[in-house]
């Protein structure tokens, strides 16, 4: 049997788990999406998914509300032809299946589901020539980082990383969700902003693009900002869903969208964030508690089912030879087991600049190698060069 990797839809969890158990006697099938709620911007999850997963077949239960379900299933098509859908209704008469199969299904199974009908599906799907299902409708990219330790310096990376993206251009969004320290703010010389996050809560169900701009901050760079309250504050109910419901705005309407995603990886917050990421940067430091941690981080990630392909280990202050009480590369890459993405150098630039407000790559000549050397993990970070391969 080849492998199967299946997007599950459903508001009803045991459809889920009846979908999850049936593959479990599958060798080489799983998984790897599940969307609990079924509405218009369903599409936008989906497509993420597929950049990870572009052999995947999605799985649609239509039974809950079929007019609005469908709707979501042609979305879906448009922005993916090629996507194989198998539907599933109680209804199983003629005009049911025709309905799904004009709305954009390849198959469908009446309700409740059968083991025998679900093992012959699947084996359809195997048996169906199929094309990866790229997208034709180009989302924007979250980009997060994650600090494997405190003062690893994943607020100074988010922050440039976004002043890079924001001075070729790109419509970019810098969202900080580091509930406790709320360093974006300081690193940009910010004052106290009259709007936060909480903001966005109570504004998700009307939000739009020129809404969404007048509560965010503008950079003079460029780039578009918004983080927790400037008081130390409880979370309050800014978290994983609402976050969810922001990133599926944000990504149809900006073309990067970066994370400062802080260290407490296991909040609901930062995990949803880590979720819809199309790239995690785990960072970390070349001392051996950092490492340490990182491995700790590297072994959560994958239980919560992250791939090597998400996450990129991204060595901050960055020596080649490592020196007393640090690890090289070569040892970080052995006790990780994962290659290291990219190593930023330390330069006395960095602290300049947080002591200015303002991100290093503002004054290029200032941070000399670093704004280089910076540019060019930008460049490898969001595939530019690739791209202009490609054009040329």
């Amino acid at each position: 049997m080849s492998s199967i990797a299946l997007l599950v839809a459903s508001t009803d969890e045991h459809f889920r788990d009846m979908v999850r158990e049936s593959l479990l006697n599958m060798p080489n099938a799983k998984v790897v999406g599940e969307y609990p709620e079924i509405s218009m911007n369903l599409y936008v999850r989906v497509l993420q998914d597929l950049e990870r997963h572009p052999e995947a077949a999605l799985f649609v239960d239509v039974a809950g509300d079929p007019e609005v379900h469908l709707k979501a299933l042609e979305k879906i098509k448009q922005a993916a032809p090629d996507l194989y859908v198998v539907a599933a209704n109680y209804a199983g008469d003629a005009d049911t299946v025709i309905q799904a199969v004009r709305h954009g299904a390849n198959d469908f199974l009446q309700l409740p589901l059968r083991r025998s009908d679900f093992r012959d599906a699947m084996g359809r799907l195997e048996r169906t020539p199929r094309r990866a299902a790229t997208g034709g409708s180009r989302l924007g990219r979250v980009y997060t980082f994650l600090g494997a330790k405190g003062g690893v310096g994943t607020t100074t990376l988010a922050v440039n990383m976004a002043g890079v993206l924001a001075q070729r251009k790109q419509n970019t969004v810098l969202i900080d969700i580091d509930w406790c320290n709320n360093d974006v703010a300081m690193h940009l010389g910010a004052g106290t902003s009259p709007h936060s996050l909480f903001d966005l809560s109570d504004s998700m169900g009307r939000m739009d693009q020129a809404l969404f701009e007048g509560l965010a901050a503008r950079d003079p760079l460029g780039f578009l900002y918004m983080g927790p309250p400037d008081a130390l504050v409880p979370q309050g109910y800014f978290m994983g869903p609402v976050f969810r419901e922001l990133s599926t705005f944000l990504v149809e309407k900006y073309e990067s969208v970066v994370v400062d995603a802080g260290r407490d990886i296991n909040s609901e917050l930062v995990q949803t964030a880590l979720q819809v990421s199309s790239t995690i940067f785990l960072v970390t430091a070349q001392d051996y508690p950092s490492i340490r941690n990182a491995q700790r981080y590297l072994s959560f990630l994958v239980q919560l089912g992250f791939t090597v392909d998400q996450v990129k280990v991204l060595v901050n202050c960055y020596t080649k030879k490592g020196g007393p009480n640090m690890a090289s590369v070569e040892q970080i890459q052995q006790t990780l087991n994962q290659p290291v993405f990219y190593g930023i150098p330390q330069s006395p630039a960095v602290l300049a600049a947080i002591n200015r407000g303002r991100p290093f790559v503002t004054n290029r000549e200032a941070a000399g190698d670093l704004d280089r050397i910076f540019r060019l993990f930008v460049d490898k970070a969001t595939g530019r060069k690739k791209e202009e391969a490609k054009s040329a």
